[in-house]
């Protein structure tokens, strides 16, 4: 390995914008692997830029660190992840995305009509839930996970 594949932590946190702390803090849970130089110093391959960008990405998107690493795990360790490793990972990912997506959009939908109905009434509104019917079916907000409102 060539001393221009590596790179140091300060480095790798100046170049994705992020602090110190958070790298270690990935380090911990997993999504990132330093190994250690003759010093003792961490190093880390100049291709966890990306990794650490997909970090950052996915959080945006509101995946949990546990949903980032499975999805990272399927890229290869000790080297740089090719186009195809990465068109592999992402289609993985994609599904998260699209369920994240469904759920948004549910959700919009029903405080629009909410919002926009100007009925304010609680018994004809599609959000209320009388005596909490909508428990039967399961823990959560379950209109906003796909159920139909029981009206």
């Amino acid at each position: 390995m060539k001393a221009s594949d590596v790179i140091a932590i300060g480095d790798l946190a100046a170049r994705a914008g992020v602090s110190v702390s958070a790298i270690r803090f990935y380090e911990v849970r997993g999504l990132l692997s330093p190994f250690r130089n003759k010093g003792g110093q961490r190093r880390f391959l100049r291709s966890d830029i990306r990794r650490l960008s997909f970090i950052l990405i996915a959080q945006q998107l509101g995946l949990s660190i546990e949903a980032i690493g499975a999805e990272l795990a399927k890229l290869p360790d000790g080297r740089t992840p090719t186009a195809k490793d990465w068109t592999r990972m992402s289609t993985g990912i994609r599904a998260l995305i699209d369920d994240r997506i469904a759920t948004l959009t549910r959700t919009r939908d029903l405080l629009d009509g909410c919002i926009g109905c100007g009925c304010l009434s609680l018994e004809r509104c599609g959000l209320y839930n009388p005596g909490d019917r909508a428990a039967k079916r399961g823990a959560g907000a379950r209109y906003v996970l796909g159920d139909e409102p029981l009206l």
